[in-house]
C-alpha cells in the first residue's frame, strides 16, 4: 500500500516542488507571459505578464513518477499516453501562442484533429491491446454495467473530448483547475486502491504533482499551467475513468467542467440567436459569478467545495 499509494504522492509532490522554482524563472526568462483580454474581468489585466505553460511542472511530475512504476502497473500506459498526448497538444498551442506570438495559438480544425488522433490511438490500444471493456458502470445502479455495443465507441470520444475541453474552460482563475481536478483525482485514487486496478501510482502522481503546483498557483498565481497543463488533466481524468469502466461518474465528480463547457456552448448559441445578447455576464460561468461581484477566491472555493461533495456522492453512487 505504502509503495502504490504514499510514494506516488510524495515523489510527484517533491518534484513538483523542485521543478517550480526552476521552471517558473525560466518562462518568466522567454517571457511565457499570460495575456489578458481587455473586455474580460478588469480585475484580471494585472495577471497580464504571468508565466503561463506551468503545466509542464505538472506534466514532468507525473510522467517522471509514472516512468517509476510503470514497469509493475502496465495498466497505467493509457492514461499515461492520453495526459501526455493532449499536454503536447496544449504544449504546442501555449508555444504558438506565446513564443511565436500567433495569437490564435493553433487553429481550431489543428487542434480538434490532434485530439481525435490521440483519442483514437487511446481507443485502439485499450479495446485492442489493454482489452478493457467499454460497458459503463452505471452510478446508483447497485453494480449495473451499461453495453451500447459498437455505439460505445462513439461516447467514448465524446466523454475524452468534452471532458478535455472542459477541464481546458475551467483553467481560467487562479487555482481552480488545480484545486477542482485534485479533488475529482483523490476519489479516482480511492476507487483505484478499492477495486485494485493498477492504475493507483498515476492517480496517487497526479495529486502530489497538483499539490505541489498549487504553491505557486494559488491566489496570487505566480504562474499559470496554460493549456499544457489543463489538457493534460483532462486526458488523465477522461483516462482513468475509462480504465476503471466509470466515464458515466465524470458527469458526477466532474460536474464543473460540464457545467463551464455547457456555459459557453449556451453563451454561443445565445448570442448568435438574439443578434448579440448575452445569457450570462461573461462564459465561461466562473467568469459570470466574478461580474456578479464574487472575489476569484470565492469562486474557487465554492467549485471546490461543489466537487468535493460531488465526489462523496459519486461515492454512494458506487
Amino acid at each position: 500500500m505504502t509503495n502504490q499509494v504514499i510514494f506516488p504522492v510524495l515523489i510527484s509532490f517533491a518534484l513538483s516542488v523542485l521543478l517550480g522554482p526552476i521552471v517558473i524563472p525560466f518562462l518568466r526568462k522567454l517571457k511565457m507571459g499570460q495575456t489578458e483580454r481587455v473586455e474580460g474581468v478588469q480585475s484580471h489585466l494585472k495577471k497580464a505578464g504571468t508565466p503561463t505553460m506551468g503545466g509542464v511542472i505538472i506534466l514532468a511530475s507525473v510522467v517522471i513518477t509514472s516512468l517509476v512504476y510503470v514497469k509493475d502497473y502496465p495498466k497505467i500506459i493509457p492514461v499515461l499516453f492520453l495526459t501526455v498526448g493532449f499536454g503536447l497538444i496544449g504544449f504546442l498551442d501555449d508555444y504558438l501562442k506565446v513564443v511565436m506570438k500567433r495569437s490564435d495559438g493553433l487553429y481550431p480544425w489543428q487542434k480538434m484533429a490532434l485530439q481525435f488522433v490521440v483519442t483514437a490511438i487511446f481507443a485502439v490500444y485499450i479495446i485492442k491491446v489493454a482489452e478493457v471493456p467499454l460497458t459503463m458502470l452505471v452510478p446508483f445502479g447497485g453494480g449495473k454495467s451499461l453495453d451500447l455495443g459498437w455505439f460505445a465507441v462513439v461516447v467514448l470520444f465524446v466523454a475524452v473530448l468534452g471532458t478535455v475541453n472542459g477541464t481546458n474552460f475551467t483553467d481560467g482563475l487562479d487555482g481552480l483547475a488545480s484545486s477542482v481536478t485534485v479533488l475529482v483525482a483523490v476519489f479516482f485514487t480511492v476507487v483505484a486502491i478499492g477495486t485494485d486496478s493498477g492504475i493507483s501510482p498515476i492517480t496517487c502522481a497526479v495529486v502530489g504533482a497538483l499539490m505541489g503546483f498549487l504553491l505557486f498557483n494559488v491566489y496570487p498565481a505566480s504562474v499559470f499551467m496554460g493549456d499544457t497543463g489543463s489538457l493534460a488533466l483532462g486526458g488523465f481524468v477522461a483516462g482513468t475513468a475509462y480504465m476503471m469502466q466509470m466515464p458515466l461518474f465524470i458527469v458526477i465528480v466532474g460536474l464543473v467542467y460540464v457545467v463551464e463547457v455547457l456555459s459557453v456552448m449556451i453563451q454561443v448559441t445565445y448570442f448568435k440567436k438574439t443578434g448579440g445578447k448575452r445569457f450570462f455576464k461573461m462564459a465561461p460561468i466562473h467568469h459570470h459569478f466574478e461580474l456578479c461581484g464574487w472575489s476569484e477566491t470565492r469562486v474557487v472555493a465554492v467549485f471546490s467545495i461543489a466537487t468535493a461533495v460531488l465526489c462523496m456522492i459519486a461515492f454512494l453512487g458506487l
